[in-house]
C-alpha cells in the first residue's frame, strides 16, 4: 500500500508532461550505455521530435514516448538496463499503456530470454520467446533487406515495400502471443513484421504501447524517416 503522502503512487504513475512547446511530441533516448544513442536522437530530432537523451527514471517516466536502443550482447544490455533500473522504467510505461519503441538488441530484450554462446540471460519478458543466433551461413545479417509487414499496420504505412538496414547474428525466430485471453474478442494481437536471413525472423513488432524493430530505424535513409514519423503519430 502506498504511503499517505501518495510518493511512491506519484512516482509510479507521474502526471503526463505533455507536449513540448510548438505541439512536438516529448521523446526519451534512454542512455544506458548500449545503443547508437546519437544516431537515433537525431534521427528523431529530424521527423519533428523534442528529443532528451537521458538515464534519469522520472523523466523517462514521464515522457510522451520511451525509445530503448541496443547493440551488442543481450546479457550486457539487460545488466546496463538494470543499472539504471530501465527494466522498472519499461514495466511502469507499459503498464500505464505509454508507449516505447525498441530498436535491435532494444527490441530482442523485450523476449523472455537470450542465448549467447550457449549462455542464456532473461529478458523483460514482455513477449513469450527465445532470441537466438540466426541459423543462417554467414552472420551477422549486415545490410539492407525487405520486411513483410501485415495488413493493418501503423509502422509501416506508406513504407510496407521499403527495405531497411540491418546489422544482428541474433533474432527471435518465432513469435508467441503467449496471453491467456487471445480467444478474448476485446484483445487485440499484435502485428508482427517478419524479414528473412536464409530463414525467417522477427523484424518488427506493434503490440498496444509496445513497438520495437530489430532493424535501425535511424539508419534506414527515408523509409526509416518514416517508420519514426509514424510511430511519433502514435504518442
Amino acid at each position: 500500500m502506498s504511503p499517505a503522502d501518495g510518493s511512491v503512487s506519484a512516482e509510479l504513475n507521474p502526471a503526463p508532461r505533455g507536449r513540448a512547446r510548438g505541439g512536438h511530441p516529448h521523446v526519451v533516448v534512454l542512455d544506458y550505455g548500449f545503443g547508437n544513442v546519437r544516431s537515433a536522437v537525431r534521427a528523431l530530432e529530424r521527423v519533428g521530435a523534442q528529443v532528451e537523451l537521458t538515464a534519469d527514471r522520472g523523466t523517462a517516466l514521464e515522457a510522451d514516448g520511451l525509445v530503448v536502443p541496443g547493440v551488442g550482447a543481450f546479457a550486457a544490455c539487460m545488466a546496463g538496463l538494470r543499472a539504471v533500473r530501465g527494466h522498472e522504467v519499461v514495466g511502469r510505461r507499459l503498464a500505464g499503456g505509454r508507449p516505447v519503441l525498441g530498436i535491435c538488441v532494444g527490441m530482442q530484450v523485450m523476449f523472455e530470454r537470450g542465448v549467447e554462446h550457449g549462455t542464456s540471460a532473461d529478458g523483460l519478458g514482455e513477449w513469450a520467446g527465445v532470441v537466438d543466433r540466426l541459423d543462417a551461413p554467414v552472420v551477422p545479417h549486415m545490410g539492407w533487406s525487405q520486411v513483410e509487414a501485415p495488413a493493418g499496420t501503423r509502422l509501416f504505412s506508406g513504407i510496407e515495400h521499403e527495405r531497411f538496414y540491418f546489422v544482428h547474428s541474433y533474432a527471435a525466430q518465432t513469435f508467441t502471443q503467449g496471453h491467456d485471453d487471445a480467444a478474448d474478442p476485446r484483445f487485440t494481437p499484435p502485428l508482427v513484421t517478419w524479414a528473412s536471413h536464409h530463414t525467417r525472423f522477427v523484424a518488427a513488432v506493434e503490440d498496444g504501447p509496445l513497438t520495437a524493430t530489430q532493424f535501425h530505424p535511424e539508419k534506414s535513409g527515408d523509409a526509416g524517416a518514416t517508420l519514426l514519423a509514424n510511430w511519433l503519430t502514435t504518442l
